[in-house]
């Protein structure tokens, strides 16, 4: 479960700016739209957030930054990483071309929470820690920071961590983060803190990787797999009956359209779909081939793979401008999943990016799972909840915003839009 994340001195952000996913004492939606952490010093958590902006906000980049940590944890262990070209620090002032770009997260793990986080420079990882709350006090397991004086670490190791603690640290290269290292030197303890990162959080982000058909056309091979796709398509496009998938082994070139190309141990196939639709006029079942439906129905079926596996697994996606090529409805229905306990009953988490201001109803979400981001002239970009401008029970929230009551709006000949 996420619980936070904060970002300094990354492209748009100069200043440390935090997402939380910490539910307020609101009473709306309370039982559908947030889930008991079990954690101490934490009550409830916010099954899904929607960030809303201008263009060139920094809406992009908050999501951005936490892929960028990711993949940091994921890969910092290859001897080939070169820190300047994964971090982007803010550029509009001269002091912080040359400060560290830190990324702090808080998750939920097993019943336990942890604060980690890390420094980068252009050189080297600066600071890096990691807190572990088995009680509301916390303990650090782990701390290193760069000593300009000895041009070396200080490190700071608890008795709570186990192994070879003092060996992994010194098989720590500077442009490497000791978590990731450690893990690779057979840490047992932190290595479900690195599968987090690895296997429960799913950042999408430009273009959209991660919306893999293969996933669907797995799916679809399992038995109920059809019983979970089917709805999803069907809120596209009510007139599909059934989804047939066809493997074609590749041997030389591909001829006609495709969905995916899937390679594995035993070769490389062309992904085929067949989509069956109802006749109009009686005369039975029409084939159309992937390439013939709709752009809304093919993006469906890319992500109905990834959607059903984060709800299955309890898993954390975060999802850039997730109206691209879908109605307001189909959002709707991909957040409520969210919102439903028998669909997500693993307590997965949402939280997207979007223009799509018909979601600002309380019908829809709580005061606290909205979300703005601005970029000011001098200061770089701010994140900031809605609960901000304390808001009233009831209150249109969609003309607010369109009003500018909540700022985060483009501006028009000098005025919000």
């Amino acid at each position: 479960m996420l619980i936070e994340f904060s970002v300094t001195n990354f492209r748009s952000f100069r200043e440390r700016q935090t997402l939380s996913m910490v539910a307020s004492r609101l009473s709306e939606h309370a039982d559908t739209h947030t889930f008991e952490s079990g954690l101490a010093g934490f009550d409830r958590l916010l099954a899904t957030s929607a960030i809303y902006g201008p263009n060139a906000s920094g809406k992009t980049n908050l999501l951005l930054a936490m892929q960028i940590m990711q993949q940091t944890v994921i890969t910092s262990a290859a001897s080939n990483l070169v820190l300047r070209d994964w971090r982007t620090a803010f550029k509009l002032d001269r002091d912080s071309r040359t400060a560290p770009t830190v990324f702090e997260i808080t998750f939920a793990l097993d019943g336990v929470h942890y604060d980690y986080g890390f420094a980068l420079s252009d050189e080297r990882v600066e600071h890096e820690w990691l807190i572990e709350y088995v009680n509301p006090r916390g303990r650090t397991l782990f701390e290193r920071t760069w000593s300009d004086t000895k041009a070396d670490y200080d490190w700071q190791f608890s008795t709570f961590l186990k192994g070879q603690r003092v060996v992994w640290g010194d098989a720590t290269r500077p442009n490497a983060l000791f978590l990731t290292t450690a893990v690779q030197l057979n840490s047992k303890q932190l290595a479900p803190l690195f599968a987090w990162f690895q296997q429960k959080l799913v950042v999408i982000v430009g273009v959209h990787t991660g919306l893999n058909p293969a996933l669907t056309a797995a799916l679809l091979e399992t038995e109920g797999g059809k019983i979970k796709v089917l709805p999803f398509l069907r809120e596209a496009d009510f007139d599909i009956d059934d989804v047939v998938v066809r493997r074609d082994p590749i041997n030389g070139p591909i001829v006609g359209p495709v969905m995916a190309i899937e390679a594995n141990q035993s070769g490389t196939w062309a992904l085929r779909g067949s989509f069956i639709h109802p006749s109009i006029d009686g005369s039975g079942p029409v084939t159309l081939d992937f390439a013939e439906e709709s752009r809304g129905t093919q993006m469906m079926f890319q992500a109905a793979g990834a959607w059903l596996k984060v709800l299955e697994q309890g898993e954390v996606i975060l999802f850039d401008e997730l109206e691209t090529s879908l109605h307001p409805l189909i959002i709707r229905y991909l957040v409520q999943q969210f919102h439903n306990p028998v669909t997500n009953p693993r307590k997965a988490q949402l939280i997207f990016s979007t223009h799509n201001t018909s979601l600002l109803d309380m019908d829809v979400f709580r005061r606290d799972q909205v979300w703005f981001v601005e970029r000011g002239p001098k200061a770089g970009s701010r994140v900031y909840p809605l609960t901000e401008f304390k808001p009233r029970q009831g209150e249109a929230l969609e003309r607010g915003y369109l009003r500018g009551r909540y700022g985060a709006l483009p501006l028009v000949d000098g005025t919000p839009a």
